[in-house]
């Protein structure tokens, strides 16, 4: 009797301890979705409170540590979407690993953002907006935290249904927004809105085809060759020397600034010689790396993944010094406003905000860069090590270009157009061959007829759309929603 009674309890015990496990997974199972946005939230509330307890009284008031609250709420966005494109082809090739990926570029977009960071940026983005029109300090200020706002939330939306877009272009549009509700239609700088508008088209299409153009020369000249292994050695150190060139003169031209001022002439020669010394190293090193390779395009692969993550890490850097100045403009715009009480078209971006930035874009980047990481590396078209250098280079060399001719261009439409260049072109090179192969064996296959692999699509037309339609109305959406974010405010302030 006695052991009946004790084999029930212990039944009973092990029912009671799985309940208990099964609950402990169900939390878990619940409360992981809300760990990061926990995360994301407490370092927006320590950004205001470090504001709030670390600047004088004068420099801290409520108007300040509220800009800061949102800058921080910024960067994090900036972290989870802008950043994807820096580093998404590098995982998508696999030459980096999600957990690499997001340690380099967190390391380099800091770096970028602190060391080399712009010390000057425009309060008024690019001079969209005439400062006369705005000349109020208080309008100023609400108009600068509106768009501050209205650029985080479309940029969060955007992050939401998985659509790479600018940051940059997002606080154009919330700057114009603002402008517009303050001021009317004639605040805005409308040749200068018509260049950017101008770059949505300019800067996807001259980053396609310049990845297009590498990935054919790739091809021609090293993939379709009988002996692969002899063209890589002649070629591959050429591409790396070009490399090393190109990201010279791009870090010399958008990544140092705030340490040393450099015209175009000049950050194209020291292009020139560190890519020559790169070239002489890397040729003996290529060749004895080729030894014992099998004449096979995985082979090939292989000698692209290290300059491929040099690549990632340098356009990390340079858009952490770029593009971050850009995205934290009417947080420095506030702070020198209120601190100095004049409304400026240029000013100096203190060192804290640029710390927020950079912190949280490393944050953002941690906590929800995987997502865009995958979508630009891997869901838009398939990407190996070849394929991602062209897009990494097709980046650099387009802002280059852009940079020499004055146009106002987008890093984030350049390396998202480079993967779209890359798949379309993949598309086009498998009709071209599958037709030839057709002519050569006067023979079709029975199971796969060649209409339909002429209709083989290597881009996800979801994506591309999806993406495509992001791009579009980023500037009026965030237009849109500034102005309306301005008129509240107006109405309670």
């Amino acid at each position: 009797m006695s052991r009946d009674k004790n084999q029930n309890n212990w039944k009973q015990l092990d029912r009671d301890l799985d309940k208990i496990s099964q609950f402990n997974f169900a939390s878990k199972y619940v409360s992981r979705p809300l760990l990061a946005p926990g995360i994301g939230l407490l370092f927006i509330i320590l950004c205001g409170i470090a504001v709030a307890f670390f600047l004088d009284e004068e420099k801290s008031s409520y108007i300040v540590i509220l800009a800061a609250i949102f800058g921080a709420y910024m960067a994090l966005n900036i972290g989870a979407n802008d950043v994807a494109n820096n580093v998404g082809p590098a995982v998508g090739a696999k030459a980096l690993t999600m957990g690499g990926a997001l340690v380099i570029a967190a390391i380099c977009e800091s770096a970028g953002a602190i060391l080399a960071g712009g010390d000057v940026v425009s309060t008024i983005s690019k001079g969209i907006i005439n400062p006369v029109s705005v000349n109020d300090k208080t309008v100023f200020v609400w108009a600068m935290m509106a768009s501050l706002i209205s650029a985080a939330l479309w940029v969060n939306l955007a992050t939401i249904f998985g659509a790479p877009v600018s940051t940059t272009h997002s606080v154009v549009g919330g700057v114009m927004g603002a402008g517009i509700a303050a001021a009317g239609f004639a605040a805005v700088h409308w040749p200068t809105m018509g260049k950017i508008a101008a770059s949505w088209v300019i800067s996807p299409v001259l980053g396609g085809g310049i990845a297009a153009l590498f990935l054919a020369f790739i091809k021609f000249s090293i993939i379709y060759k009988e002996d692969k292994i002899a063209a890589g050695i002649r070629w591959v150190p050429v591409l790396i020397g070009l490399m090393a060139g190109v990201f010279s003169t791009y870090l010399a031209l958008k990544g140092l600034k705030k340490i040393i001022q450099l015209d175009i002439s000049t950050s194209l020669l020291i292009g020139v010689v560190l890519g020559v010394i790169v070239y002489g190293i890397s040729a003996p090193l290529i060749r004895w790396q080729s030894k014992g390779l099998e004449n096979r395009n995985k082979s090939i692969k292989k000698l692209f993944a290290i300059p491929l993550v040099l690549s990632a890490a340098l356009l990390s850097f340079a858009h952490g010094a770029n593009d971050v100045a850009n995205a934290v403009g009417p947080l420095a715009a506030i702070v020198h406003t209120v601190e100095f009480g004049n409304v400026a078209g240029k000013v100096e971006i203190p060192m804290w905000v640029m710390v927020i930035g950079a912190i949280g874009i490393s944050f953002g980047l941690l906590l929800y860069g995987p997502k865009l990481i995958r979508i630009v590396g891997d869901k838009i078209t398939k990407l190996n090590p070849m394929r991602a250098y062209c897009v990494a280079l097709a980046a650099a060399i387009t802002v280059i270009i852009a940079s020499w001719l004055g146009l106002p261009v987008s890093s984030t439409h350049i390396a998202v157009g480079g993967v779209f260049g890359v798949g379309f072109f993949r598309e086009w090179d498998s009709e071209r061959r599958a037709k030839n192969n057709s002519f050569k064996n006067k023979k079709i296959s029975k199971t796969i007829p060649s209409g339909e692999r002429r209709r083989r699509k290597l881009v996800r037309r979801s994506h591309f759309l999806t993406v495509i339609s992001a791009w579009v109305i980023t500037v009026p959406a965030a237009a849109v929603l500034s102005g309306v974010i301005f008129l509240i405010i107006s109405y309670f302030v």
